[in-house]
């Protein structure tokens, strides 16, 4: 039975993605919004997360906040049935990519793109496949009808190499060798036996430190990539590659990585990722942030 539903859900989805991006959006907003009033859990993580992030806010500035999170994450949900079945030509018009020439390495270095979890992770990711082909991590779903149709998306234009988190370090440093630039997401709490404890907005907060850890056993190049959603599509921004980077110690990159975050949520704060916990793992003593 919840194979069948599925089947059917993935129908409704693929009927949305004949629709025009406008009419899409302003699902998006309804749904949003809907999501805001009605889901009083993730609506509380998000406040959580955004009166430790700015506290110098009022929370009636974080509520209109997290109210436009939600629209823009719904938003973002809609549209990824464009990057499942849309064609090449449509996708090229709606995301929209600037500094592909950063995606390789003139000096034939490994590549590692680091994304942040913002709500354009996914366009980015199209965009991206659009012209080269990398290596990530995929999640396998217990469903296996949305585990195929989200395996098939990261395939559609690019023969790509999904690693899953299981597999450990070695098959993604592999990979690299090989010539396949890491599309990694940074930013999100695994608990404490994976992470160490660096500020975030001025919290400490559970990050896993491989992007230090991976450029010291590859001699890889960092290249952030940041995609915004806009009122016409997405605009994917690949950076030039850090420089001076790895520093002195893996703890010094991690809060390097982190400050950059910091600085690319100013840029947008609706639409970095407020509905998950990233300050659910504490260091020994210290209070819950989640109910």
């Amino acid at each position: 039975m919840k194979v069948m539903l599925t089947y059917v859900l993935v129908g409704f989805l693929w009927l949305l993605h004949w629709l025009p991006l406008p009419v899409l959006r302003a699902l998006g907003w309804g749904l949003g919004r809907l999501l805001y009033a009605l889901g009083r859990e993730r609506r509380n993580v998000a406040l959580t997360n955004l009166r430790l992030c700015f506290p110098e806010q009022s929370e009636a500035e974080r509520e209109d906040l997290a109210r436009r999170h939600f629209v823009a994450f719904s938003r973002a949900v809609l549209d990824r049935t464009l990057g499942w079945w849309a064609s090449k030509e449509r996708l090229e018009r709606i995301v929209r990519i600037r500094g592909v020439e950063h995606l390789t390495d003139p000096d034939g270095r490994p590549v590692i793109m680091l994304s942040p979890h913002f709500v354009g992770l996914d366009a980015a990711g199209t965009a991206i496949s659009l012209h080269i082909s990398g290596c990530s991590v995929f999640s396998k779903q217990k469903n296996p009808v949305l585990n195929k149709l989200l395996y098939d998306g990261r395939m559609r234009f690019n023969e790509s190499i999904l690693l899953s988190r299981q597999d450990g370090m070695r098959k993604i440093v592999k990979a690299m060798k090989a010539g396949y630039p890491f599309y990694y997401l940074p930013d999100m709490d695994f608990g404490p036996e994976e992470s160490i404890f660096v500020p975030f907005f001025g919290v400490q907060a559970a990050t896993i430190p491989a992007l230090s850890r991976l450029v010291r056993l590859t001699g890889a190049r960092v290249v952030p990539i940041i995609c915004q959603q806009v009122q016409d599509g997405y605009e994917t921004e690949v950076m030039p590659p850090w420089d001076n980077f790895p520093g002195e110690s893996v703890e010094a990159d991690t809060a390097f990585m982190n400050r950059f975050i910091e600085s690319q949520v100013l840029r947008m704060p609706a639409q970095y990722f407020w509905l998950h916990k990233r300050f659910k793992t504490r260091p020994p003593g210290e209070q819950r942030f989640y109910k």
